[in-house]
Parts: structure tokens; sequence; C-alpha cells
């Protein structure tokens, strides 16, 4: 090793020592000040209550620690209900004058405050959003403090809450905006981004390499023709998807994208499906590569069978996942009448399809694709190991939801799925024994119902981790404490990868921790209505969702992204304490 590489890699030691130190060092200055003056929280240092005073009348009354003080120019009041905005008229006291460090020559509020909100019209039910902001004497200036109230007119009664949830979002260039607030077109784009995305999904990604494969012989007009028809099958497949969901939540279950993998008869048959798949590519089972497009010459409606069945499959496979932007779209068109549901979802195939499209007009592409030979088997037997390894993921969520006995059960019945594959020929007898074999793994696929009680949970939870509980977070939302709400699933594909790559993290966790912020785990892997309900509350139809609940009475929750990194948590978590 010359001498200039070790001097390079001792620099880079010392940074790497260096750097840390630093950091220790600015935290330790930070807390030794913070523990010279102790500043009350804000809810400590002004405590508002709202009193009715008649038909449209709100007093505004706030108790000011000592040493405190309010600002005259930062109130604001809000007023809003079902039907829109009202016109709020708040009258504020003279205050006293000051020569404020902050903000100049202001009027003031030391000790307590009365102000009075007159609302124009009267309804049933309001919502009050007051904003206020105050200073230390010692030198701290509080941010601006938004409170939000509901007013039951009849009665009198106030407590604090929003009439809907809204959302804000982190600056990520994902899905920033809640569902309620979008418009057709902005759906349609949405799903048209989202369904691109899709293609790079790991659930997807092995099925349309193996499409892609099928470019590698045959004309142009072939490839054309077949990437249409596959078109078609992706298409077809997403709007049929769309009317069995809504068709469902018109009984009233509140079920969304990836609901069919709620079904443990459906996650068995997914895995036998991939299994089948898997073994067929490594010619270990022969039923004609048809379905697949892959490695012969096929008649022009065998051809279009296989195209078409491809994009259904790509379809099936593709449940497990929810790609960026597909949160916001398709949350707006399951609150839509059933026309532009199918349009949106449509969109979504569409974006599926476009890359497969693309490369089937492409020349160049094509050309690019190495020639046929016999590397193509060798990719065929590589890329059914991909499709083994969901089977063996799929029969994992089959044991979470009904326990390890219906996994064994599942596992017994893909064996005898392979040997009745392996029996099926041209005889009547080995055809009629594989039919007796087919049937007994149908009734070993249906899940048992005697789900132990020790498999209810396949989640060990970790410090600062809390299950699943709407009495809880209600509770949390009404005190205004500070909670994170990560709703998964054992299914979905992208909660695991958030999961493993960022929020169960060592860093994280202890993060989540230190800035004393309870982590609610909401499991969705089986059906749970209250669950579904607040998936539906923040616009969604399907997950990973993440929700943090600032501190703050009142305050407005932030929907995270869908694909999350450390630095959009980090930042969620500061931003909430």
């Amino acid at each position: 090793m010359s001498v200039a590489i070790r001097r390079t890699l001792k620099l880079c030691l010392l940074l790497s020592l260096w750097l840390p130190l630093t950091a220790l060092a600015q935290n330790a200055l930070s807390a030794y000040t913070q523990q010279q003056t102790q500043f009350l929280p804000v809810d400590e240092a002004y405590q508002l209550t709202l009193v009715a005073d008649g038909d449209q009348r709100l007093m505004l009354q706030w108790v000011i620690a000592p040493e405190y003080y309010l600002y005259r120019h930062a109130f604001k009041t809000q007023a809003s209900d079902s039907e829109g905005s009202i016109t709020a008229n708040l009258v504020v006291p003279d205050g006293l004058s000051k020569t404020d460090e902050f903000f100049g020559d202001v009027e003031v509020y030391y000790d307590a405050l009365e102000a009075m909100v007159t609302l124009e019209r009267t309804t049933e039910l309001s919502q009050i959003k007051v904003t206020y902001q105050g200073c230390a004497d010692a030198g701290l200036c509080y941010p601006p403090e938004t409170k939000s109230f509901l007013w039951h007119m009849a009665s009198g009664e106030i407590q604090a809450g929003s009439l809907a949830p809204t959302s804000s979002a982190l600056d990520s260039g994902d899905d920033t905006s809640s569902s309620a607030g979008i418009g057709l077109l902005a759906a349609i784009a949405f799903a048209f981004l989202g369904g691109i995305i899709l293609n790079i999904m790991p659930c997807v990604f092995p099925i349309l390499s193996l499409k892609a494969l099928s470019f590698t012989h045959g004309s142009a007009d072939q490839h054309r023709r077949a990437s249409l028809v596959y078109a078609a099958g992706v298409i077809v497949s997403f709007m049929a998807l769309a009317s069995v969901l809504v068709a469902i939540q018109q009984t009233g279950q509140l079920i969304g994208w990836g609901f069919q993998l709620q079904n443990t008869g459906f996650v068995i048959g997914l895995a036998y499906l991939f299994t089948v798949m898997g073994l067929s590519l490594n010619g270990l089972i022969h039923f004609g590569t048809s379905m697949m497009n892959v490695g012969q010459s096929l008649t022009e409606q065998d051809g279009d069978a296989g195209n078409f069945f491809t994009g259904v499959l790509a379809v099936v496979v593709a449940s497990p996942c929810t790609a960026p932007f597909m949160g916001t779209a398709l949350g707006y068109a399951l609150t839509q009448p059933i026309m532009v549901t199918l349009i949106v979802f449509a969109a979504l195939g569409a974006g599926m399809a476009l890359p497969m499209v693309i490369l089937s007009h492409s020349s160049a592409a094509v050309r690019a694709l190495p020639k046929p030979g016999l590397w193509m088997d060798t990719a065929k037997n590589v890329l059914a190991f991909p499709l083994y390894l969901t089977s063996v993921w799929l029969l994992w969520v089959a044991g979470n939801q009904a326990g390890v006995n219906t996994m064994a059960l599942a596992l017994s019945g893909l064996v005898l799925l392979a040997l009745a594959a392996y029996l099926y020929g041209d005889t009547s007898l080995r055809k009629g024994l594989s039919i007796i074999l087919v049937v007994g793994v149908v009734f070993l696929a249906i899940p048992s119902d005697n789900k132990p009680v020790s498999d209810a949970s396949s989640r060990t939870l970790s410090d600062g981790q809390i299950e699943w509980s709407t009495s809880v977070l209600d509770d949390y939302i009404k005190r205004g404490d500070p909670i994170f709400v990560d709703v998964t699933a054992d299914w979905c594909i992208t909660c695991l990868a958030n999961e493993a790559a960022v929020l169960f993290t060592p860093e994280m966790e202890q993060a989540f921790v230190d800035a004393d912020i309870p982590y609610m785990i909401a499991d969705w892997t089986d059906y749970d209505a209250d669950i579904g309900r607040f998936v539906q509350s923040h616009g969604r139809s399907g997950i990973p969702l993440y929700v943090m609940y600032p501190r703050g009475i009142g305050s407005t929750p932030v929907i995270l992204p869908q694909l999350l990194t450390r630095d959009i948590v980090l930042s969620a978590i500061e931003n909430a304490r």
C-alpha cells in the first residue's frame, strides 16, 4: 500500500472520529443550555379554554403563566362546517405596549386574556381554529400555535377535534396531498405514474423479466401485437379488480388495495401458482410454456392467450405492492362513482403496461436484447428461484393469518400439487390420478379455523411500540400528545421493505424512544374494520400508511410517503416534538 493511500485512510479515520465527537459536544452544549433555563411547554404557558356565549358567540379565555406573554398581532380565528367556511369576527381588547426583541413595538398580554369570536351564521356543528403566539421574558419565543375545536351549538358543548382528518406532507416528492383534495385529472396522472413504478417492485419484476424474454425471437409485428394483448390483460384485470372492490365495499366492508391477501385461501392459492410456475421454468413439469410465451414458437391463438394471461398474472402478483402515487389516486377513485373508479384503475393498468409496450415498439431496445441461445434456458432456471422465495413468503403470511397447522397443511398440499403435475400424462390413468390429487390439494388449501392463541400475532413489540387500539389513539389525540401510527401487513412487501430498511433499525427505534413518541402498529394482515376506517378516514385505500400526530391539541396529522428514508422519518419525529 502506497504512502498516499495510507495517509488518506488515516485522514478518513480521523474525520470519522472527529465528526461524532463534534456532534456529541454540540448535543452536550444544547442540553446544558436547556438546563440553565427551564421553559414551560406551550400548553402550560398558555392554557386556552373556549366557552359558548350565545348562539353565535364564543369566549376565548387564556390563562398565561407568570413571566410569559401573548402577542395581539398573532391572533387568528377560522370557522367552518360541513358546507364550507363561516365568517368569524374576532374582537381582542387592547394590550400593553412593549418593545419586543423579536417583533419590535407590539401589544402583549400578561396573566390572562379574554377575547370574543362571533360567527356570521349558525350551524349544527362547527369547527373553530384558533391561532396564537407568545414568548417568555427570559428570551424564548414559541412558534405560532393552532388549536382546533368542535362546537355543537345546540348544546353549547365544545371539545378538541376536527370535522375531518386532513393531511399535510413532508417535502418528499411522493404522495403529498390527501386524496380528498385532488380532481379526476390529477388522480389519473397519479395512477398512471404509480402503474409505471409498479414494474420495478419486487413482486412484479420477475414476471416482467420472463415477458421480456419473449421479445428475443419473432418479428417486430409479433412483438407489438404481444405487448398490446398483454396491456389489454393488465387493464382489464385492474378494472375487474376495481369492480370487485366497489361491490364488496357496497356491502359495508372497509377494504382496500390488496384486500384479497387478507383471505388465507387466496394467499395459499397464490403460493401454489408461483411454485408451479417455478417448477415449469426449471423444466421439472411440463404444461407447455405458452402461458409465459417463453422459448417456443406459438400459434397466433395460443400466443394471444399467453400474452393476455401474463397481463392478468402481473396484476395478481402486484397486489402485495403499493407504489408511490398509487395511494392518493386509488383513495380518490374508491370514493367516486363507478365510472370514475374504472377510469382511474384503467390509468393504473395503462401505466403498468406502458414500459412493455415501449420495449416492443422500440427497434433499438429489441436489438439490444441478446440473441436467442442457451442463455435463455439459464435465465429461465434462475428466474424460477425468486418465484420459490415468493411462495415461501406467502406461506409464512398464511401461517401468521391462520396458524402453523394451516401452514403445515398448505405445505403438504404443495407436495401433492407437485406430484399431480409430475404424474400428469397422456394416459387416462395418469390424468385421473392427477385430478384426484388436485382435489386433495383444494381441501388442504382451505385454512383451519382453530388458530392457536399463541399465533394471534406474528409481531414482537420493541420498546416504545404499542399495538393498535382505537381508544388509545383517541386518548393521545385528545390530550395533544404525539403518536406515530404505522398501518402495515405481512403481505405488504412495501411495508416490510420500509420496516427492514428504516423503521425497525436500532437507530430509528431509539429515535422514537428519545422523542417520547409511541410507535403504534396497526397490523392489517387480517381484516379489521377499525383499521379499515382509519385508512379510509385519511383518504387512502391501501397500505402502507404512516401517520404522525404532532404535539398539541387539534394539531394536523402528517401523512408520510409510502417509500420512506431515514431523513424523512427523523424530520417527522423532530417536527412532531
